[in-house]
């Protein structure tokens, strides 16, 4: 008996042929969006790196001294300063004289004046290092304060936010970008209290304060910010949780 093989021919409908294309598509559209989310990722990680290393730089130029430069004689203080040749984007730092001005009252003369790629002005105003997150960086200041001047120079350094200049009475508030690496305040959220935060103004005076809270708010909350600091000196460090919703702050006052 002769065997009969049947074959069922498979038909493309219309419906199959738009579902072929569907599926051509979502495809085509999830490796465009992958490649874009990489590329994103590397420009965001390279521009993190260049802010890392402009930050670096303005380290390298200062030139803090390690004891106050100055000479006092007869009520008369002068400011030595330094006679290298001026750079480019400062201005020329000259002698001072202080008529009847107490002895070991250091004064310093800071007309080292930078740009930030958005055009605002911005000088260095101390540094920062704290031991334990292995960091080291300037503190910068704008003129303006606003909110578009502190974002530009964000993205420099760490940057004043609010109170006082560095080590003097008050909260000297510092705020810095959380990028989720070893980079500026990445790491805010690993101190505890006991650990130590030094920081050093523009005379060369480095004052250790030490953390003796850690907590997280909302970035509407600036209750950190205060100023009642009941006649010490103290510092607020300030940067993004890491699902950037809340704020984690660094509270630290003078070490006795």
């Amino acid at each position: 008996m002769n065997q009969i093989l049947v074959t069922k021919k498979l038909y493309i409908t219309p419906e199959l042929k738009r579902k072929k294309k569907m599926y051509k598509f979502e495809f085509f559209l999830s490796v465009f969006v992958l490649c874009i989310l990489v590329s994103a990722y590397i420009y965001a990680e390279y521009d993190r790196n260049k802010s890392e290393e402009v930050s670096q730089e303005i380290l390298e130029d200062l030139d803090i001294p390690e004891e106050d430069t100055t000479v006092a004689d007869n009520n008369v203080l002068v400011v030595i300063l330094n006679d290298e040749p001026v750079q480019e984007g400062q201005e020329e730092e000259q002698e001072v004289e202080v008529e009847n001005t107490p002895q070991n009252t250091p004064i310093v003369v800071n007309r080292d004046v930078r740009k930030t790629n958005a055009g605002y002005n911005y000088t260095t105003v101390a540094t920062i290092s704290i031991p334990k997150l292995n960091i080291k960086y300037p503190i910068l200041d704008g003129q303006t304060h606003s909110a578009e001047e502190t974002e530009a120079l964000l993205k420099i350094s760490l940057t004043k936010f609010w109170g006082p200049q560095p080590n003097e009475v008050g909260n000297f508030c510092i705020v810095g970008h959380n990028y989720r690496n070893t980079k500026f305040f990445s790491k805010l959220s690993t101190l505890v209290i006991g650990d130590t935060i030094n920081i050093t103004d523009l005379s060369g005076k480095t004052i250790k304060y030490m953390v003796y809270d850690q907590y997280v708010v909302d970035p509407t909350d600036v209750n950190c910010t205060s100023q009642l600091t009941e006649g010490r000196k103290e510092i607020t460090l300030i940067t993004c949780t890491l699902d950037s919703k809340h704020r984690t702050i660094i509270k630290a006052r003078e070490a006795n």
